[in-house]
């Protein structure tokens, strides 16, 4: 069986043209619709969007690869980078800031080249400690393959199944040398469709021990960003994609495994694309959501543990707003905590819930 990088052909990849327009068609039309729409938000919700939707890439692109990221923590570090001064701002774990770097450059500054160097501080700042989990790994530098070839398997020990081996190491800088290349000059291709092949062709040639998927998904954010003109995120392409992990997942292996003709590839990067942007709407209409609700509240005098509060509802509140919940997240004692309450409920920004159990129930008064 052949791997696509040992076709005599690699790297020319090719695809059906006619085949990809009504899917490229309605991806420009999506993102048409969406530009227009946050154009119309004004500056301060556009900048609440972006916040919603880096936090989300960040997360997700993250949860593919089986590593879980605190989103509190995330969001803090994302609004930290876009100059944001929100409530409830909390201390970041420096591996949590080193992602959301690793994102937010490849984004904020996509007209920048893309260089080996850049790629080896992409690395070194997703493993700040040099460790993959509990194993040590190579940063900042091309894999070496002294473990063996770089494989992706999965199974239990010893009923390895292997979907994918990547180039030997030896090659790499000659693999890295001529995609990067690719990837900085104009060749006159569709900016979207530069996007699906560069994801692939990076994830292709596997060049780390570890965290090919997340830069793989970077460079192709990277090159979104191109597309777009712009360095402002609306849609997590990572978000869907973590929808659709098995998917994303089969089709790669079948495309690694098949010849040079990656139509089916592209259609479906093509298709995730459109989800992605229609599901913004979910993002624009917690955004509006929230505009709306401080709108209406402009008036309303809250200190800063009821703004801290509110905000996380309105953000989507993990579980039952009780008493005890409010003074271990704002670090106040009960009795204060119960004050905060009553004073919103009050001020008709909270009500209590009928159904109360052992412990009352609040919940925010909709506007």
């Amino acid at each position: 069986m052949f791997y696509i990088h040992q076709r005599k052909a690699w790297p020319h990849f090719t695809w059906g043209s006619d085949e990809l327009l009504i899917h490229l068609g309605a991806v420009r039309h999506s993102i048409g619709k969406l530009t227009g729409q946050m154009t119309s938000l004004g500056f301060v919700l556009q900048k609440e969007a972006e916040l919603e939707t880096l936090t989300l890439d960040v997360v997700k692109t993250n949860e593919i690869e089986g590593a879980f990221l605190d989103p509190e923590q995330v969001r803090s570090s994302v609004a930290k980078r876009l100059g944001l001064n929100i409530p409830g701002m909390i201390p970041v774990d420096r591996h949590i800031d080193g992602v959301v770097e690793m994102m937010m450059d490849a984004t904020q500054k996509f007209d920048v080249p893309l260089s080996m160097g850049r790629l080896f501080d992409w690395h070194a700042a997703l493993f700040p400690t040099g460790r993959s989990g509990m194993h040590k790994i190579i940063t900042g530098a091309w894999r070496d393959d002294s473990k063996g070839p770089m494989q992706v398997v999965s199974g239990s020990i010893g009923r390895e199944l292997v979907h994918f081996q990547a180039p030997d190491a030896a090659v790499l800088d000659q693999e890295m040398e001529v995609f990067l290349s690719w990837f900085n000059e104009n060749q006159g291709l569709d900016p979207v469709l530069k996007a699906a092949i560069a994801h692939l062709w990076f994830v292709t040639i596997h060049p780390f021990e570890d965290g090919n998927g997340r830069i793989a998904r970077a460079v192709a954010d990277m090159q979104l960003a191109r597309a777009d003109d712009s360095s402002q995120r609306f849609y997590s392409m990572s978000a869907q994609i973590g929808l659709e992990r098995n998917s994303y997942y089969n089709i790669l292996e079948r495309t690694q495994k098949g010849d040079l003709d990656i139509t089916e590839w592209l259609v479906w990067f093509l298709d995730c694309l459109k989800r992605a942007l229609l599901a913004t709407e979910t993002t624009l209409q917690k955004v509006l959501k929230k505009a709306s609700f401080w709108d209406e509240h402009r008036k309303t005098i809250m200190n800063e543990r009821q703004r801290l509060m509110v905000n996380k509802l309105l953000d989507g509140f993990d579980g039952n707003l009780i008493t005890s919940k409010w003074a271990k997240i704002t670090k106040c004692s009960t009795d204060t905590a119960l004050r905060d309450i009553q004073d919103l409920i009050d001020k008709n920004v909270l009500r209590k819930l009928e159904e109360g159990g052992r412990s009352t129930r609040y919940d925010l008064i909709k506007p």
